[in-house]
C-alpha cells in the first residue's frame, strides 16, 4: 500500500489540531469522506444524507421501528378510498432566515422535485415511472396541502419519509439562487448551514429558533423525536483513514467518530472514549442466482444453507457485534414478529442428503466479494467457503473491486454474490428491493410470481396485521426457496470522546441533535 503523501498527513494533522483547540465550543465529528452535495436528495450518498438531515424536514418523518409519523405536518389523514392525502402545517415553524412555512412553500418544493431538471433521486417514484403517481396537489389554505396519487399505496408517506430521499425537504425558495441553480440549505432543521471547506469539513450552527414537533418527548426517535441542538455548532470533519479517526477520538480532537469493529474491543477498554454499536436496515447477504445451471436447482440451494452455521458466521464477520437475522424484515422494525425469527438450522448432514437429490456432481460455485472498509463481503465469504467445502460443495472465492462486483449484480452475471443491500425501512420496500422480474431487471434476485403477488399486495394494504400476514407469507416462502440468505442486518460500531453526552446513531447516520459537550 503506498503511503500517504507528506502534505497530507500534515494537513490532516493540522485539521485534526484545530479541531481539538475548536471543542470546547464544537462538536466534532469525523466522516471518511466528504459530502457530495448539500442539495437534499440530490447527487447524494449516506455520508450526504447524515449531514444534509440536520438542516432540512420534510412533512413526515421515520420513526425508530420504521413507522412514519408527522414532522412538518401536525397531522396526516388518508381517504377511505386511499388515493388522497391531507397534511396539515404545524404552526409556526420557521425556517433558518425566519420565514415562517406555509403551503406555498411546500407547493413551491413540489414542483421543483417534480422538475427533471433538479435532478431529485426520487422523482420516478412519484411520477408515475415506478407506478405510482401524485395527479394533483393542492393548497386550500395556508396551513393545508392535499396531495392525490394515483392508486392506493401503503408505501407512499414511507417514499416521502425515505433519508435517500432527502426526507423530501421542504426548503425556502431562496435555497435556489436567481437563475435558478442550487444554492444553499434554508430549511427547518435544527442545525443550519455555516461554511463547507470542500474536502476538509462542513460547519453547522444551532437554530435557536427550532420549534420541537409535539409530543417529541425528550429523546431521539429516528428523524421525528427530540431534536434539540445543544450544541453551538457541529463540525463534520473529512478523516479518511480510520487510524487517525482513532487516535483523535483518544486525544480528544474528534469528539465522535464511526470506528471498525475490530478496534471495539481496545476501545472499550479505554476510559478516554465510550463505544456503541447502533443497528440499521442495512442487509449482509449472500445472493443466489438463480437461473445459473447449478444453482437453479432449489436444493442445491437449500443444502448451501444448511451447511452454513449462520450464527457462527454472522459473529466472525461482524466481530461479535451483529444478530442474526435470515429475515427481509429488519430487527428494528414494528412488523419483525414471531413468524420473522425462523432461521436456517446448521445441518451438514442434511446439506449432504440434499446435495445427493440435487444430482451434484462437484461443479465449481464461485462467490464474489470485495474487501470495503465497513462491510463483510471477504469476511462472509471466507467463513461460507469453508464451510460448503466442508460438506462437499468445490466453492471458490473471487474478490472483485467493488464497482466490478456491483457492475455483476446489475447485470445479474454471478454464481453467489457475497453482498449488501442499503436499508429500506419499510419491509414491502425491503423485499421488493431484491425481488422482481429477471427479464426487465437482471438484478434482481427472487424472481417468484407468488412472491411477487405478495409483494404488490403489501404495496396497496394498509392495515397493519393485513400486511404483518403478507410479510409473514413472504418470510415462509423465502426460507423454502432460498434465493438468497439473509444473514444480519448492520451493525456498525462508533465511539465517543469523554466530554460528549447524547450523541446517538440511527441508520448509519450520526445524529448531532441531542448531544451535548462539556467544555
Amino acid at each position: 500500500m503506498p503511503r500517504p503523501s507528506l502534505s497530507r498527513t500534515l494537513a490532516l494533522s493540522l485539521a485534526l489540531a484545530w479541531a481539538g483547540a475548536a471543542q470546547a465550543a464544537v462538536l466534532t465529528i469525523a466522516q471518511p469522506a466528504d459530502i457530495r452535495s448539500i442539495n437534499p436528495g440530490v447527487n447524494r450518498d449516506n455520508t450526504t444524507d447524515g449531514v444534509v438531515l440536520h438542516m432540512v424536514e420534510g412533512l413526515v418523518g421515520y420513526r425508530e421501528d420504521g413507522t412514519v409519523a408527522p414532522l412538518l405536518a401536525q397531522s396526516v389523514s388518508m381517504s377511505d378510498d386511499g388515493l388522497t392525502y391531507t397534511f396539515t402545517l404545524r404552526e409556526g415553524v420557521k425556517f433558518h432566515n425566519g420565514a415562517t412555512l406555509s403551503s406555498a412553500d411546500v407547493l413551491w418544493n413540489w414542483q421543483r422535485y417534480m422538475d427533471p431538471r433538479s435532478d431529485w433521486r426520487c422523482r420516478s417514484d412519484f411520477d408515475g415511472r415506478n407506478g405510482l403517481k401524485v395527479t394533483d396537489v393542492s393548497a386550500p389554505d395556508a396551513r393545508t396541502v392535499v396531495m392525490k396519487i394515483s392508486h392506493r399505496s401503503a408505501v407512499f408517506l414511507d417514499s416521502l419519509a425515505r433519508t435517500d430521499c432527502g426526507m423530501t425537504a421542504i426548503v425556502h425558495k431562496d435555497s435556489v439562487g436567481a437563475d435558478g441553480n442550487w444554492d444553499k440549505p434554508i430549511g427547518t432543521g435544527p442545525y443550519q448551514f455555516k461554511e463547507w471547506k470542500r474536502g476538509e469539513y462542513v460547519l453547522l450552527t444551532a437554530f435557536k429558533d427550532y420549534a420541537q414537533p409535539p409530543g417529541a418527548g425528550d429523546k431521539p426517535d429516528g428523524y421525528v423525536g427530540a431534536k434539540r441542538a445543544l450544541a453551538d455548532e457541529v463540525r463534520f470533519l473529512v478523516v479518511p483513514d480510520a487510524s487517525s479517526s482513532k487516535a483523535g477520538l483518544v486525544s480528544g480532537a474528534i469528539d465522535a467518530s464511526q470506528i471498525t469493529n475490530t478496534d471495539v474491543a481496545e476501545l472499550k477498554g479505554n476510559p478516554a472514549v465510550a463505544v456503541m454499536t447502533p443497528h440499521d436496515a442495512t442487509k449482509h447477504t449472500l445472493l443466489f442466482q438463480t437461473q445459473d445451471p447449478v444453482l437453479k436447482n432449489v436444493k442445491l440451494r437449500q443444502a448451501i444453507a444448511a451447511a452454513l452455521d449462520i450464527p457462527q458466521v454472522v459473529a466472525a464477520a461482524s466481530e461479535g457485534l451483529g444478530e442474526l437475522n435470515n429475515s427481509a424484515v429488519h430487527t428494528g422494525s414494528a412488523y419483525y414478529k414471531e413468524a420473522e425469527k425462523r432461521a436456517y438450522r446448521h445441518d451438514p448432514a442434511r446439506a449432504q442428503q440434499l446435495l445427493k437429490e440435487a444430482g451434484y456432481k462437484g461443479e465449481p460455485i464461485v462467490i464474489y466479494a470485495n474487501k470495503r472498509a465497513h462491510v463483510p463481503s471477504y469476511q462472509v465469504a471466507v467463513m461460507a467457503q469453508a464451510m460448503m467445502q466442508a460438506v462437499g460443495i468445490n466453492a471458490r472465492i473471487e474478490v472483485l473491486e467493488w464497482a466490478t462486483q456491483l457492475d455483476r449484480y446489475n447485470t445479474g452475471k454471478y454464481q453467489i454474490s457475497s453482498f449488501t443491500f442499503s436499508s429500506r425501512i419499510d419491509p414491502a420496500l425491503s423485499f421488493e428491493q431484491f425481488s422482481g422480474d429477471k427479464t426487465a431487471q437482471p438484478r434482481k434476485v427472487w424472481d417468484d410470481p407468488q412472491a411477487q403477488k405478495l409483494i404488490d399486495e403489501s404495496f396497496l394494504e394498509s392495515d397493519p396485521a393485513r400486511r404483518q400476514a403478507l410479510f409473514d407469507q413472504l418470510h415462509a416462502l423465502m426460507l423454502e426457496q432460498t434465493p438468497l440468505l439473509v444473514l444480519y442486518n448492520g451493525a456498525d460500531a462508533w465511539a465517543t470522546g469523554k466530554r460528549v453526552q447524547g450523541f446517538s446513531v440511527w441508520e448509519g447516520k450520526p445524529r448531532a441533535w441531542g448531544t451535548s459537550i462539556k467544555p
